[in-house]
């Protein structure tokens, strides 16, 4: 039992599991070729569409291609039948680095490519929407000559960038603040068709991540200070603490932020109405990833636990029969102690009620 497994929606085979019915138990995906050694390392997940990323700089994808979201699709690609992950192919290809990041709005993808320097200094945009138009296009004069991509984040329909340099740039829909301000100090209330820088931050920002119509930046640990800018609902600005010098990773779900401590320890604010929020007495969490509602954490002791809006199975098939909730508790998805000796968990991921866990067994990946 080794690979990359994932449950929850799949009406548009975005699980890459062959079919499109949804799955509350995890199941193994299917790739259009063998990975050979090179695992998942970044789950890049849109509404109806997910990107993989693995350890050598690829990129795989699976679900609803329609927008362009999922690359260069061919013909025959498109007439098959069978939802599984395939490469994800972008003009001249051949001349492409490796993908070092990617993030996702509902029908967009973006890619940030490693240049022969180590370095994220090219962004593609896949998908044509009132943002960025066109198919798989290279974003032009980003990022700024002498900087690289650092951190890449998305909501609904807006995408943040943090830059080496501290800087931060955003576009996409600006219309409840969460691209911040633009350069003349104006706020960018509306679509912003290309990328912006977002002044008046007080900080160098360390890294970025977006709610639905939110976006939350932090400065480097050890300093921690916080900026949330966009739509208050929720409490997503007001509740936030000013400040989580210890913090270790940090991470968004459409209407709550989470920040994980060197300590193990969570400390989240926002939309609990499904149980989003962090349920009491959880044990030390390693890693966590957020989903559109729901939260998926890897514990210490090698627990994948998830908690939260789980209707379509992305929670485990444990639910309230009511409203598909996980609340005040979680649920097991999968655990260090039913797997072989020697087996270990690499990656989490958590999507728009998707969830995924890749699993090494005995030194080697499928």
């Amino acid at each position: 039992m080794d690979g990359l497994f994932a449950l929850g929606s799949n009406g548009s085979g975005q699980l890459g599991l062959g079919h499109k019915e949804d799955v509350s138990v995890p199941k193994q995906v299917e790739f259009s070729q063998a990975l050979h050694d090179d695992p998942v390392t970044q789950v890049a997940a849109g509404g109806n569409h997910t990107v993989l990323i693995t350890a050598s700089g690829k990129a795989y994808w699976s679900g609803d291609y329609a927008s362009g979201c999922c690359g260069d699709v061919e013909s025959e690609m498109k007439e098959a039948s069978h939802p599984i992950f395939r490469k994800l192919c972008l003009p001249n290809s051949a001349d492409i680095g490796p993908i070092i990041y990617a993030t996702c709005t509902w029908d967009t993808t973006i890619l940030a490519i490693r240049d022969g320097n180590g370095q994220a200094t090219r962004v593609y945009s896949c998908g044509s929407t009132e943002l960025i138009g066109g198919t798989s296009i290279p974003i032009p004069d980003f990022p700024p000559v002498g900087t690289a991509v650092t951190s890449l984040a998305a909501g609904f329909r807006h995408v943040v960038v943090v830059l080496s340099n501290g800087d931060v740039y955003g576009w996409g829909n600006g219309r409840k603040g969460q691209l911040g301000q633009i350069l003349d100090g104006t706020k960018a209330g509306g679509v912003v068709t290309r990328p912006r820088k977002i002044s008046g931050v007080p900080f160098r920002v360390a890294k970025a991540v977006c709610c639905q119509y939110t976006t939350c930046l932090i400065a480097e640990p050890g300093d921690g200070r916080i900026l949330v800018l966009g739509a208050d609902k929720w409490g997503l600005a007001s509740q936030a603490p000013a400040e989580i010098p210890s913090w270790k990773n940090m991470t968004a779900s459409w209407g709550d932020i989470y920040i994980l401590k060197r300590d193990g320890m969570l400390v989240a604010w926002g939309r609990d109405d499904h149980g989003q929020l962090p349920p009491l007495g959880l044990p030390e969490i390693a890693s966590i990833a957020a989903g559109s509602e729901h939260v998926v954490a890897l514990t210490a002791a090698g627990d994948v636990l998830a908690w939260g809006w789980g209707e379509h199975g992305n929670c485990g098939p444990h639910t309230d029969e009511k409203f598909g909730d996980v609340k005040g508790r979680w649920n097991v998805l999968a655990s260090l102690k039913n797997l072989p000796e020697g087996s270990s968990i690499t990656a989490i991921g958590a999507g728009c009620a998707t969830s995924w866990v890749n699993i090494l067994a005995e030194g080697i990946f499928l």
